[in-house]
C-alpha cells in the first residue's frame, strides 16, 4: 500500500503514450508502423518496470529539511530554508513542492534541481505573512525521477510544522540602533534637534567646540584652570504608555495590513528603544472595554511580556469608549507619563465626540496622539484628472485629506502632540516624536 502511494506517472510517460497512439493512427495507412508501435508499446512498458527498480531499490535514498526560525515576523519577508540530499547511484531529478500554510493562499510552489550520488543542497524562499497566529505548514513533497524519466517516487517530510507569526520583530531590530546611539542624522532618521537640555547631570568635562557657554561650571574651571561644562542627560526611568485603540476604526487595510498591525509592530519597535533607553514601558489595549493592561516596567525582559500580549490582541467591530480609556488611565496611572494614542479618525467630528475625553487625559500626561494618511486618497489626489468624474473624485479625496490636517491643528491647538502619518513609516515618526519630546524635556 506504501508502494503504491508514492508511486506517481512522469509527465513525460503520457507524451510516449501521445506518440504511441499517433503510430497506431498511422499504421491505417501505413499497415508497416502496427508491429512497430506495438514494439515501443512493449518496450515503453519495459522501460517503466526498470524504472521503477531503479527508483525503489534503495529504501531511503533521498533526505530534506524545512528549517524555520522559532517565530515568523508580521508584514515582512521571512526567510525559509530547505536542505536535501540524495544517495542515489545516478543523477536524480528532483522537484519540490511545500504546502505553505493556508494563509499564504500559495498552491502553485515548486523548487526543480538535481543531484548527483551523495551531494547535498539547498534553498531559500521568503514568505510575507499579514496576519498574526499560528501558520501551520503541510507536508515538503519531493519527487524524484531518473534519466528516463518515466515514473517518480514521492518522498515526504516534516508534515504539519506549527510555527507563531509575532508582530514585526524584523522591524524591530532595524530600530534597534536608535536606542544606542545619540548621532541618529548621521542616519538621516532623526528629524528633529535638540532643543536645550534636561536637568539630569552626567558629568563634568572639558569644554570643546560647540558646548553651551550656559553649561559652562566656573568653579571647575577655576580648579582646573580651563573652561569646563556640565554635561546633561535625558532624564531617565519615565514612564511611557502605548495605547492601542481596537476599535473598528483599525479595522481599515493598507497594502494587505491593518492599521491595528501597524500599530501593533510600532508599539513592538518603540517598547525595545524606550526600554534600551532606561524608561519604563508599559502598554493599554482597549476598544469596548480594557482588554489589556501592562504597567510600565524598567525591565528589557518586559519586552517580551509586551510581546506576548501584542500577538494576541484583535480588532473589533465595534466604537471604542475614549471615557472608559480616560477612567482606566487616570486610576492604574499615577505619574506623569508619555502615552502614545493609536487610533484613527476619519472625519472632525468623530474627533469631536473624543476631544473632552482627550483633553481631560492631556491634562495630567503628556498625550500624543497617532492617527494615519489615508494613502488610497493620495494616490487619488496625485493623479492626473482626465473627466469630469476624476475631477469630483479628486475633489472629495482633498477634502477628505485637508479634513486629516484640520484634524491635527485642532488637537495641536489644545496642546495636544499629534502624529499623522502614513502607515508605512508609522514606526520612525514614532520613534522621532518620542526623541522630540525627551529633547524638549517635555516630560
Amino acid at each position: 500500500m506504501r508502494f503504491l502511494k508514492s508511486l506517481y506517472i512522469h509527465n513525460t510517460f503520457f507524451r510516449y503514450i501521445a506518440l504511441l497512439a499517433a503510430c497506431f493512427i498511422l499504421s491505417y495507412w501505413l499497415p508497416m508502423l502496427y508491429p512497430i508501435a506495438w514494439l515501443l508499446t512493449l518496450l515503453l512498458f519495459a522501460l517503466a518496470l526498470f524504472d521503477i527498480a531503479l527508483l525503489y531499490r534503495v529504501p531511503s535514498p533521498v533526505t530534506a529539511q524545512r528549517r524555520l526560525p522559532q517565530k515568523l515576523s508580521n508584514s515582512d519577508f521571512n526567510p525559509i530554508t530547505i536542505e536535501f540530499q540524495s544517495m542515489y547511484p545516478f543523477k536524480a531529478y528532483l522537484v519540490l513542492i511545500d504546502e505553505l500554510p493556508v494563509q499564504f493562499q500559495k498552491r502553485d510552489f515548486e523548487y526543480r534541481s538535481h543531484l548527483i550520488k551523495g551531494e547535498k543542497k539547498q534553498f531559500e524562499y521568503t514568505v510575507r505573512p499579514v496576519d498574526r497566529g499560528e501558520y501551520v505548514f503541510g507536508n515538503l513533497n519531493i519527487y524524484a525521477s531518473s534519466a528516463l524519466q518515466i515514473i517518480k517516487r514521492r518522498f515526504v517530510f516534516q508534515k504539519d510544522q506549527m510555527v507563531p507569526v509575532y508582530p514585526s520583530i524584523i522591524q524591530m531590530q532595524q530600530y534597534d540602533f536608535l536606542a544606542i546611539s545619540n548621532r541618529l542624522t548621521e542616519f538621516g532618521l532623526k528629524k528633529i534637534r535638540r532643543i536645550g537640555h534636561t536637568q539630569e547631570f552626567e558629568q563634568i568635562k572639558g569644554y570643546v567646540q560647540g558646548d553651551d557657554f550656559r553649561t559652562i561650571n566656573w568653579k571647575a574651571t577655576a580648579k582646573q584652570n580651563q573652561l569646563m561644562v556640565n554635561q546633561y542627560q535625558d532624564e531617565k526611568s519615565q514612564p511611557i504608555y502605548s495605547i492601542i485603540d481596537t476599535g473598528r476604526v483599525m479595522k481599515m487595510p493598507f497594502n494587505n495590513l491593518k492599521l491595528l498591525d501597524y500599530a501593533i509592530n510600532s508599539t513592538l519597535a518603540f517598547s525595545n528603544v524606550s526600554l534600551k533607553r532606561n524608561d519604563k514601558t508599559g502598554m493599554i489595549s482597549f476598544s469596548k472595554q480594557i482588554e489589556s493592561f501592562i504597567p510600565a516596567v524598567q525591565k528589557l525582559t518586559h519586552l517580551n511580556t509586551i510581546m506576548e500580549k501584542l500577538y494576541n490582541i484583535n480588532t473589533e467591530f465595534t466604537d471604542s469608549d475614549f471615557g472608559l480609556l480616560y477612567a482606566h488611565i487616570k486610576r492604574k496611572v499615577n505619574q506623569r507619563s508619555l502615552l502614545l494614542l493609536y487610533t484613527n479618525f476619519e472625519h472632525i467630528s468623530a474627533l469631536k465626540r473624543q476631544l473632552p475625553f482627550l483633553l481631560a487625559i492631556a491634562k495630567k500626561h503628556v498625550l500624543v496622539v497617532i492617527f494615519f494618511e489615508n494613502t488610497e486618497l493620495e494616490n487619488l489626489i496625485s493623479t492626473d484628472a482626465e473627466d469630469l468624474q476624476t475631477i469630483y473624485h479628486k475633489t472629495i479625496a482633498e477634502k477628505f485629506s485637508l479634513e486629516k490636517r484640520l484634524m491635527q491643528k485642532e488637537l495641536q491647538r489644545y496642546g495636544i502632540q499629534t502624529i499623522l502619518t502614513s502607515p508605512e513609516k508609522l514606526t520612525i515618526n514614532t520613534i522621532n516624536k518620542y526623541l522630540e519630546i525627551k529633547a524638549k524635556g517635555l516630560i
